[in-house]
């Protein structure tokens, strides 16, 4: 792991870029939300318990998508899924809540993506070390395949940009990110 990886610069860097935006797209957020409350009322957020920073659990935010679970019904999470929860996934901004995560600290711009905590028995020693930085918005998994990647190689990907990390990668991972959700490339979301 490099120092990058943990530096207060890296935090600084979250925060400097983390709040103007978050201030910046405070109208889109809180338009977006009045979507979802009309279209699918309350909660507006889902919240998930995901797996941080040297495995410790934390609460991650999104804007909410799906209906809610009938057990009656036994929808699959794509039956769930509305037109407009799946306009907010291929335009990546149901991850906008995510930056008040990095803003409280529990994530980083860039990072490997949080994966739910269920999944951690099935890693292997190597796999884990993606836990050994902050989970990220966006990553070098994001930009190199998204979610058409086999899951093998996204951790694989994940374990390279621990070795890896600094702030020029950071940034160009930052930079390719904005093209990538642009031309949504890659944007087949479904969790």
């Amino acid at each position: 792991m490099t120092p990058w990886a943990l530096s207060r610069g890296k935090r600084a860097l979250d925060l400097v870029l983390a709040i103007p935006a978050s201030l910046a797209l405070f109208p889109m957020a809180t338009g977006v939300a009045l979507g979802i409350r009309l279209r699918l009322g309350r909660p507006v957020l889902f919240r998930q318990e995901r797996v941080g920073l040297n495995e410790r659990i934390f609460t991650l935010y999104k804007f909410r998508s799906m209906r809610d679970a009938d057990p009656a019904a036994k929808m699959t999470d794509e039956e769930r899924l509305t037109p407009f929860g799946r306009l907010l996934r291929k335009t990546s901004v149901d991850e906008l809540p995510q930056l008040m995560n990095v803003i409280l600290g529990s994530m980083s711009l860039v990072g490997p993506r949080p994966l739910l905590a269920d999944r951690l028995p099935h890693y292997d020693a190597q796999q884990r070390r993606r836990h050994r930085v902050l989970p990220g918005i966006t990553g070098w998994q994001q930009i190199n395949g998204r979610n058409r990647t086999p899951w093998k190689q996204r951790l694989g990907q994940d374990i390279w940009y621990v070795d890896n990390a600094g702030i020029v990668l950071d940034l160009r991972i930052l930079l390719r990110t904005v093209g990538v959700v642009l031309s949504q490339k890659d944007a087949l979301r479904t969790t």
